[in-house]
Parts: structure tokens; C-alpha cells; sequence
């Protein structure tokens, strides 16, 4: 299979590239080479230079083409621009944060409406889906959408409350034994993903004449809570520790806050994190993902990998690699102030 990849660094498309260069595949990868492509052929481009990406290509057809890091319609118009009549198939990245909110039913089906008032990112890749799958009724260009969720590497650590460096400072409060925010109670359900899981079902659809013109979400089978989720990865802070003879982390100090008072309150202390739309307009909702068409187009497909054995193999990498923990002292004092705003309501 010859597959060109728009990106395929990211957490999402590493996995994918790891596995198909391990199963021979002819694999490109156009993009800035910041980062190692892993042995995959280098078209080292700028994407949004239209006409070099064309003079590059124009001898070229590839069996997929995938673009990992289309955000906006006038990116998968681009796309369009240079792939039409050059592929296959085409695979856009959508997002599950573009299912309807508030959600109107927890269970999760590719046929759930499209609606996100809360966040502009999931209404710009609803606008992207639109805008392609019109191109497929009016001129057969061979689309599939793909809707991951919450999906996690060994480089970050998945939470629901995090600052703009990511969650190491979540995990230091946890290792230090600061109390570390929640949203809402913690019982509402969620779906984490590992990418290798994610890579599996995502080849599965490559070169998949079945898969084209659909849209197929891909997520875990694993439903969790958020408590669930924060003591997963508390436990797996404390195997490391025990395991490295550090003894074990003081206890777990969960503080619960309703979503739309974290979002109100992170503006107005200028946080720079969007929680309205990462929160409200995503994460706060409680959701069970069906993945029913996924395993109908790849079968045999199940997820394998546990969120306790994924996340655990994230924290051994995190606390090993110096380079994944990015302090965040801005998030820090804002967890801090919900503490004390807390304590005061409390007395």
C-alpha cells in the first residue's frame, strides 16, 4: 500500500506510522521534519505551499492519502485542490467533540447529530465534513472521516483538568499530595484511547473500498469515570515510585467542581486554557462511544489495551523523560485558588 501522510508525528499518527514502515508499506510524509519520521520517505513541505506540494506530487497517485492536522474547510479545500484524481482514498480527521451538545442521548453513534455551540474548533471540523462529504456526492472524491476521541500516547498523560503545558503539573500535585481538580463529580463516563489501539482500526480502514463515503468514530471499548480515571492514574504513579524505592505518594485529594464554574472562573483569572469548549463542550459530558460500525468495517477489531496498563507505560515514560515535564506555574496557583475558594465556602 503506498499512503501519504499530511503530518504523522502526532499523537495520533505516530502509532500509525510506526506500524505501517514495521509492515513494509510505502509510506510518505509530508511535513516540516521537525520531528523524526521514523524511516517513512520525506516530502519535507510546507503544506500550505499549495504549488510546491503540487509540483511535488504531479507524478505521483497514492492508494490513501491522510491529513492529520486539517483544522479548518479552507485547509480540506486545499486538500481537495491537490488530491483530487491523485488517490485512492482520502481520510480527514474529524473530531467526537463535534456530536451534539448538550448530548441528547449518552449512547454514541456515528448517526448522533452534529452540533457544538460551545466550541469553535469542533464546528470548524463539522464545517470540514460538510464540505467533503459534498465533494463525494458531487464528484465521487473517495472520503472517509474519522471521529477519534480522547486519544493518548507515552508522551502525555490524559486528564480531564489540565493548563496549557499539558498535565505534568497534575501529576506533581498528585505526587506531592495537593489536592488536584475534577470536573463535576467524576462519575461521568468517558473513553480513553491509546494510539496503538487507534492505529490498528485506523489501518484497518486505509484502502478499505467499504469505508468510503462513511464516517467512523474510533474510540476504546473501555467506558470509565473520571474518578476512575484520576485513580488510574494515581495508582500508576504509585507502582513507579514503589518500584524506583520511593515508597508510597500521599493519599489522592480530589476537589470537585461543577464544569461551568471552572470554565467562569478560569477567564476570569485569564488562565490560558479554553474550558468551555474542552470541558462544556467536550469532556463534561457523559458519553458511551458505539464503535458497532468500526469492528462491521475492520472485523476481528477490539481495543487491547487497558486504560490502567496504557496510562501506566505514560507515566514510566513521563517520569523518565525530563523533556515531558513542562511546568506550569500559572495552573498551579489557579488549582491553588479553587483550594482556598473551597475551604472558605466550606467554613
Amino acid at each position: 500500500m503506498k499512503a501519504l501522510f499530511i503530518g504523522g508525528t502526532g499523537t495520533i499518527s505516530m502509532a500509525i506510522t510506526r506500524q505501517l514502515l514495521l509492515d513494509k508499506h510505502d509510506l510518505w510524509l509530508l511535513n516540516r521534519g521537525n520531528r523524526d519520521n521514523g524511516g517513512a520517505k520525506q516530502l519535507k513541505l510546507d503544506i500550505n505551499d499549495e504549488k510546491s506540494v503540487a509540483e511535488a506530487i504531479k507524478n505521483e497517485h497514492f492508494d490513501v492519502v491522510a491529513d492529520f492536522i486539517a483544522f479548518k474547510p479552507e485547509q480540506v479545500e486545499r486538500d481537495f485542490r491537490l488530491f483530487a484524481g491523485k488517490c485512492s482514498q482520502y481520510i480527514f480527521i474529524s473530531s467526537a467533540s463535534a456530536y451534539q451538545k448538550p448530548v441528547g442521548s449518552y449512547l454514541i453513534t456515528e448517526s448522533t447529530p452534529l452540533a457544538n455551540p460551545f466550541w469553535q474548533y469542533s464546528r470548524n471540523k463539522i464545517a470540514c465534513e460538510d464540505f467533503l462529504m459534498e465533494k463525494y456526492r458531487e464528484n465521487g472524491f473517495p472520503v472517509t472521516i474519522i471521529r477519534p476521541s480522547h486519544t493518548y500516547d507515552e508522551r502525555s498523560v490524559p486528564l480531564g483538568v489540565h493548563g496549557a503545558q499539558g498535565s505534568w503539573q497534575v501529576i506533581k500535585r498528585m505526587m506531592t499530595g495537593k489536592p488536584v481538580i475534577v470536573h463535576g463529580d467524576g462519575t461521568s463516563l468517558w473513553h480513553m484511547t491509546q494510539n496503538r489501539d487507534f492505529a490498528r482500526a485506523f489501518i484497518g480502514l486505509m484502502h478499505n473500498i467499504r469505508a468510503i463515503g462513511e464516517a467512523v468514530q474510533i474510540t476504546g471499548d473501555e467506558t470509565l469515570s473520571w474518578n476512575q480515571i484520576y485513580h488510574c492514574i494515581y495508582n500508576a504513579l504509585n507502582i513507579n515510585a514503589e518500584k524506583n524505592g520511593k515508597g508510597r505518594l500521599p493519599p489522592l485529594e480530589m476537589l470537585h467542581f461543577a464544569s461551568e464554574f471552572l470554565a467562569a472562573h478560569s477567564k476570569k483569572c485569564g488562565l490560558h486554557y479554553d474550558f468551555t469548549g474542552g470541558l462544556i463542550g467536550d469532556k463534561a459530558n457523559s458519553v458511551v462511544f458505539d464503535n458497532t460500525k468500526l469492528k462491521r468495517l475492520v472485523p476481528g477489531y477490539h481495543s487491547k489495551i487497558r486504560f490502567d496498563q496504557g496510562v501506566q507505560e505514560t507515566i514510566d515514560y513521563c517520569l523518565a523523560h525530563p523533556e515531558c515535564q513542562k511546568e506550569d506555574p500559572d495552573f498551579d496557583r489557579w488549582c491553588d485558588t479553587l483550594v482556598d475558594i473551597r475551604k472558605k465556602a466550606l467554613a
